[in-house]
């Protein structure tokens, strides 16, 4: 009488949870395309990373601020 291997179980549940591990993925971009298509559309010739950021010399900050006194 041979007697199985417990490779066979291990495999089977290895096999599982792959294929549990996809289908979560699955859902995941599903939900992020969802998402991208009720984002509101991004006005053409403006980069959200830049957005409201001014040209030239910014302010320092205030630990770096020269008019501040440290010793306070």
């Amino acid at each position: 009488m041979a007697k199985k291997s417990r490779g066979t179980f291990e495999k089977r549940q290895k096999e599982k949870k792959r294929q549990q591990k996809q289908e979560e993925k699955r859902a995941r971009r599903i939900e992020s395309k969802q998402h991208k298509a009720d984002a509101e559309p991004k006005p053409a010739g403006q980069d959200p990373d830049i957005d409201g950021i001014q040209p030239g010399p910014q302010p320092l900050p205030e630990q770096w601020d020269e008019n501040s006194n440290g010793d306070e």
